[in-house]
C-alpha cells in the first residue's frame, strides 16, 4: 500500500521524473568524486579469480556480443570519460580507462537502492517492477565494466611484463 495515493498518470510521470533524477544525480555525484577515489582497488572493484579477467563474462554472458548496444553515459556530461572503445594504448590512458570502469561500476551500483523509494507512491506490484527495472538496467552495465576492467588489467600486465608499447 503506497503512502501517497496518486492517479495512474501522475504515478507514471513521477516514476519517469524520479528515475531521470536518480540516474543523472548519481552520475553527477560520482563524476564529482576525486579520481583518487577510484584508483584504490577496494573490495567492490576487486576482480575475483572466478571472473578470469573478464573471461567468465565473455563465456557465460557473451558480453562481447552485446556490449556495443549499451549507450555510453559519458556523453551526458562534458567531464565524462568515453568508454565505448579503446582510443589509445598508452599506460596512462589504460590506467585512466580502468579507473573509469570503477567509477561507472559504482555509479550503477548506487542507482539500484533508490528503487525501493518507489514503494512510497506506487502500488506494491509496481514498486517491485521498479526494483526489477533497476536491476535489469544496471546489472548489465556493471558486468560490462567488470569485463572491460579484466581485459584492461590483462593489457596492463602484458605491457608491464614485456615493457613494450602495443601498437
Amino acid at each position: 500500500m503506497p503512502i501517497v495515493e496518486l492517479s495512474n498518470w501522475l504515478i507514471l510521470v513521477l516514476d519517469i521524473m524520479a528515475w531521470t533524477l536518480i540516474h543523472l544525480g548519481v552520475s553527477l555525484f560520482t563524476l564529482l568524486l576525486p579520481e583518487k577515489t577510484f584508483y584504490s582497488k577496494g573490495r567492490l572493484y576487486k576482480l575475483r579469480s572466478w571472473e578470469m579477467q573478464g573471461g567468465f563474462w565473455k563465456r557465460k554472458l557473451h558480453v562481447h556480443r552485446w556490449k556495443y548496444i549499451i549507450p555510453d553515459g559519458a556523453s551526458l556530461f562534458k567531464k565524462g570519460f568515453k568508454k565505448k572503445k579503446l582510443n589509445e594504448v598508452s599506460i596512462e590512458y589504460l590506467k585512466k580507462f580502468e579507473m573509469e570502469t570503477r567509477r561507472a561500476e559504482l555509479t550503477h551500483w548506487l542507482c539500484i537502492p533508490p528503487a525501493f523509494l518507489f514503494f512510497l507512491w506506487n502500488p506494491i506490484w509496481a514498486g517491485w517492477i521498479m526494483v526489477l527495472y533497476a536491476c535489469l538496467f544496471n546489472f548489465p552495465i556493471i558486468v560490462l565494466q567488470r569485463y572491460n576492467r579484466g581485459r584492461l588489467r590483462r593489457i596492463l600486465i602484458l605491457k608491464d611484463t614485456k615493457n613494450v608499447e602495443l601498437e
